[in-house]
């Protein structure tokens, strides 16, 4: 089979009618302060819809969710204030801390914009107090059929204060990750966000992530590795506090630690279906002034002439959480599918999807009269067309093909393709 026929059914098949050089991925990670449990502040969630229309980001990783209440709401948060499409995974409480009595009510959870993703596998790997919630998710790109584009999306929050023994169970933690991340394939597309806790990069829960002994290698697209705790030469990348008001809920003492972070596995700084867009990364909200160092993250003193985030954002970000959210942008130079311009196969349906000879098709749609029906096989080759007439019902002879899955669909018109099997 000729390339030119490949192209030709990849395009007849989702019928795109322009094609991208480039396509872009927004993702947001973001502590929600024990949503919605935590309401000392009142109307939190006009504050995260704010911020989620100022940024839209396409998956949204979120920790620190109490309950599937909380959950919907911010799904509907979603919704309105990014766009329709927005879904989220399957809210799961915790199952880490079934020895404590379930106490713990800080969940994990993604929400994914579904015209560009579909969720394909949920997983969870539990530790000794939080599970990690690892989310297959696959693009949904032209030619996903023949070379689909999977990333591993994982949500996390570790082990919160200072000292030796907190930093020795954030280990433990990450140890349990390691286990779980030795099944995957090396080259696979990695993103881990969460709520790290560590005060510096020595810490062995950060060290055993970014080694590069282990079968998922992670980097930090930042490329700001050092120790964070309370030095202002890392004021870019600070996340907590975002007050100093107390009252408030959550942590105060103003601005002065990384505590959340987004890292990818190393090989999407390059070689991946989905790579990092250099210099993203971003603690959004954060000007990197040191003088906002040990500030509220809506003083004066972290804004400047010509500073990227403004007032308004800071002050929804100073009342929804006493964290900021990380965000960064993938690129992949797949097309995705344009929801918009295409539409199920109505005009035409099949009387079976398990056949042996014969494939009978019914038309109900005038406009595919004289329409050209083509099959391709799982590998988006067209193996065999049909000129459509008049006629009702009409049937295909496919005793020429082997046995296995194929795709129906039309030449000219926007149509999703039908499967069948033949036997």
């Amino acid at each position: 089979m000729k390339k030119k026929n490949l192209g030709f059914f990849i395009i007849a098949l989702f019928t795109l009618t322009s094609i991208s050089a480039q396509e872009t991925v927004k993702v947001m990670f973001y502590n929600l302060l024990n949503y919605p449990l935590e309401d000392a502040v009142p109307n939190r969630l006009t504050d995260l819809s704010y911020i989620l229309s100022d940024y839209e980001p396409d998956l949204f990783l979120v920790c620190e969710l109490n309950n599937s209440t909380g959950a919907n709401d911010v799904l509907n948060t979603t919704k309105s204030a990014i766009n329709s499409n927005f879904e989220m995974a399957t809210y799961v409480s915790n199952t880490s801390d079934d020895t404590y009595g379930d106490q713990n009510d800080l969940q994990n959870l993604l929400y994914y914009n579904s015209a560009k993703f579909s969720l394909e596998e949920e997983i969870i790997v539990p530790t000794y107090l939080r599970d990690f919630n690892v989310y297959r998710l696959q693009l949904k790109t032209i030619d996903q059929i023949i070379s689909p584009i999977d990333i591993y999306v994982i949500v996390c929050h570790l082990k919160a204060s200072s000292g030796t023994a907190n930093s020795q169970k954030r280990y433990e933690m990450v140890l349990d990750l390691e286990t779980y991340l030795n099944t995957l394939p090396t080259d696979a597309n990695v993103l881990l966000g969460g709520d790290f806790n560590v005060y510096t990069s020595s810490e062995d829960a950060f060290q055993t992530l970014i080694s590069d002994s282990n079968a998922i290698t992670f980097i930090d697209p930042a490329n700001r590795v050092g120790s964070w705790h309370n030095n202002a030469s890392y004021a870019d990348v600070f996340t907590q506090s975002t007050r100093t008001q107390t009252g408030m809920g959550g942590t105060t003492g103003g601005f002065d630690d990384r505590f959340d972070f987004m890292l990818t596995s190393e090989n999407m700084l390059s070689e991946a279906g989905l790579t990092y867009v250099p210099d993203s990364y971003e603690a959004y909200g954060n000007n990197g002034l040191v003088s906002c160092w040990n500030q509220s993250i809506n003083s004066s003193e972290c804004e400047t002439t010509g500073s990227k985030f403004s007032y308004t954002l800071r002050d929804h970000l100073h009342n929804f959480s006493d964290h900021l959210p990380v965000t960064l942008s993938l690129e992949t130079d797949a097309t995705f599918l344009n929801v918009d311009q295409f539409q199920l196969a109505t005009g035409f349906s099949l009387d079976a999807t398990l056949i042996n000879q014969k494939l009978f098709v019914t038309i109900n749609n005038i406009d595919l009269y004289n329409e050209t029906l083509i099959i391709s096989n799982s590998l988006g080759q067209q193996v065999k067309s049909f000129q459509l007439n008049s006629d009702t019902k009409q049937h295909i002879d496919v005793s020429d093909l082997h046995d296995g899955l194929y795709y129906l669909t039309t030449s000219r018109r926007y149509t999703n393709p039908l499967k069948f099997i033949i036997l």
